[in-house]
């Protein structure tokens, strides 16, 4: 089963909501940045919320998601930022709704546990791009592939060539997200299925061993060997013991996944950077990698 919501068009209303930590500022850029386009934007009550790190409690945050999948009115739901949360109430939520009316979920790190538990129950595409908390830092490009991947337009990317990259084509379903998130839900009823997939994985502040400990988990777990690709995007802030770890965030996911023949690309532009491209999550991906350069198209 797969589900693609219908693209936006001007007019169409779009809710902002904060699923998970709190936010420390309105959101007037992305606000304003929506209305541009042509959207009506309706903020939830957890925007302005608050309940120590949460962007107000539980139950709140989640009949906040809750209203915005019901109303029919709301075209995409906007995750104001990540942090953590969305885990403790993804289980309190009833998505059915999306099945006869589906609309865009966008964001990324901890929006990830949204990404996967869609994927996995109703087979819905989801967008993995720029939040309301990042537009003021966000580049232009990226930015503007988010409007793309929205509003239906054609999405294919084409970066240089990493050194570690392995040569190769792949097509599948993509899947993926924040790399911390993937761990925290296997094994449960939001776990990706990875067999034939596209895979792609980001994460940021992890120490260098507990990227390969995550690693090590999803092969292990036989996530792995049966992937179609590997999309590496930003691993960022990364941190080491004073023991050095002896091996770059790259260099540890080339060898976790050296014994397979799929193509793998390091270093897209995705993730917690500032030049994070829009990724269709659920749609069909084309995965080509050569010597000079790497191509990615959303059939």
């Amino acid at each position: 089963m797969s589900i693609t919501p219908p693209y936006l068009q001007k007019g169409d209303r779009v809710a902002i909501i904060c699923p998970a930590k709190k936010l420390p500022k309105p959101m007037y850029d992305a606000v304003k940045l929506l209305k541009s386009w042509g959207l009506e934007v309706e903020l939830g009550q957890t925007i302005s919320a608050s309940y120590n790190q949460f962007a107000g409690d539980d139950d709140l945050r989640a009949a906040d998601l809750q209203q915005y999948i019901n109303d029919t009115s709301i075209k995409a739901i906007f995750a104001a930022r990540g942090g953590y949360g969305t885990v403790r109430i993804i289980d309190m939520v009833d998505f059915s709704k999306l099945l006869t009316h589906p609309k865009w979920i966008i964001g990324f790190s901890d929006i990830t546990v949204l990404h996967a538990h869609l994927s996995r129950q109703l087979g819905l595409t989801t967008l993995h791009g720029q939040m309301p908390i990042n537009i003021p830092d966000a580049t232009a490009t990226s930015v503007e592939t988010l409007r793309k991947a929205l509003f239906g337009e054609e999405l294919t990317y084409n970066i240089s060539a990493h050194t570690l990259n392995r040569i190769g084509e792949g097509k599948g379903k993509l899947i993926g997200g924040n790399l911390a998130i993937l761990i925290s839900v296997l094994g449960s009823v939001s776990d990706y299925d990875y067999d034939g997939k596209v895979l792609f994985i980001e994460d940021v502040g992890e120490y260098l061993y507990s990227i390969d400990r995550m690693m090590y988990t999803l092969k292990r777990a036989d996530k792995l060997k049966n992937l179609a690709g590997l999309i590496v995007g930003g691993f960022t802030d990364l941190k080491d013991n004073d023991i050095p770890f002896g091996q770059t965030a790259a260099e540890i996911i080339q060898a976790a996944v050296k014994e397979y023949d799929y193509p793998v690309c390091f270093d897209f532009p995705a993730g917690h950077v500032n030049d994070n491209y829009a990724l269709k999550l659920g749609a069909d991906v084309s995965l080509a990698v050569n010597l000079t350069q790497v191509s990615i198209r959303f059939d």
